[in-house]
């Protein structure tokens, strides 16, 4: 039986290691800036902090293996036979540090059988941590701040009306996003970078997170386990939870994240 305690504990404290280099190399002037296959930016940052995660969660949790998205050499004919692992996003929100910003995350996620059972969500520049695990809760410790616990919120009134705050990546558009909104009689909209978009949810600051189109599996899977502990849910759009690591493929379906249940039956997905 995993002590998921102890390992959110380790995990928080990784995370706080971690958070320190990327901010010295977030203080320099040259991030040593490199484009990936992809095309998308990867830093000294991510690099850095990738092998710091990896060999301090490996070293405190005996040797459960570990998946990166700095580490995506390792293969489906490998990691289908992991039944435990950790999966790792060192620096989510490569674009948010280049731009300095401050919307960047570390994600730390533990998948068991599928399911993200805990999940630490670190945001350096903010001085934000977010951390869950199944059967605990989910908390939040911002700068010297005492950590309390976070839960989703009902949808508030304004007027006599449901007034949602939805969260937008501030890159990614979407006409099936827009086709969504459409089915809100009230909304704002609130532009954010990486998994603090589902994090604001789970604090009970926003509302809906809809994402359609590329995003991959370290870039969800600690946030939806801080938002299921919080009340809330990250699901496909057939309303099934998101599963990991079930195929070659590391990119998720479209998804959506929601705090309050009345936002499904608003939208009719």
């Amino acid at each position: 039986m995993m002590d998921l305690q102890k390992l959110m504990d380790l995990a928080v404290a990784v995370s706080h290691q971690a958070a320190e280099q990327i901010m010295t190399i977030y203080q320099q002037d040259d991030f040593n800036v490199r484009l990936k296959s992809d095309d998308s930016p990867v830093t000294q940052a991510d690099i850095l902090a990738h092998h710091l995660i990896s060999e301090k969660l490996q070293q405190g949790s005996d040797n459960i293996p570990v998946l990166s998205e700095e580490s995506t050499e390792i293969g489906w004919h490998e990691r289908q036979n992991w039944h435990t692992y950790w999966l790792i996003d060192p620096l989510d929100g490569t674009k948010e540090f280049v731009d300095r910003n401050g919307e960047f995350t570390i994600n730390i996620a533990l998948i068991h059988n599928g399911e993200a059972v805990m999940g630490v969500v670190a945001a350096p520049a903010l001085k934000e941590v977010y951390m869950a695990a199944k059967g605990i809760g989910a908390f939040k410790k911002s700068d010297n701040q005492p950590t309390i616990p976070i839960h989703v919120r009902s949808v508030p009134l304004v007027d006599g009306h449901h007034k949602f705050t939805v969260v937008i990546g501030r890159r990614t558009y979407s006409k099936s996003v827009d086709n969504l909104y459409s089915r809100l009689a009230s909304y704002e909209k609130v532009a954010l970078g990486s998994a603090l978009k589902i994090c604001r949810i789970a604090e009970g600051q926003a509302d809906l997170y809809p994402r359609f189109g590329k995003i991959s599996e370290w870039d969800t899977a600690a946030a939806q386990c801080v938002l299921e502990c919080a009340g809330g849910q990250l699901t496909d759009m057939q309303l099934s939870p998101i599963r990991y690591n079930t195929k070659d493929s590391l990119l998720n379906p479209d998804f959506i994240a929601f705090g309050d249940r009345k936002i499904i039956e608003t939208i009719k997905l």
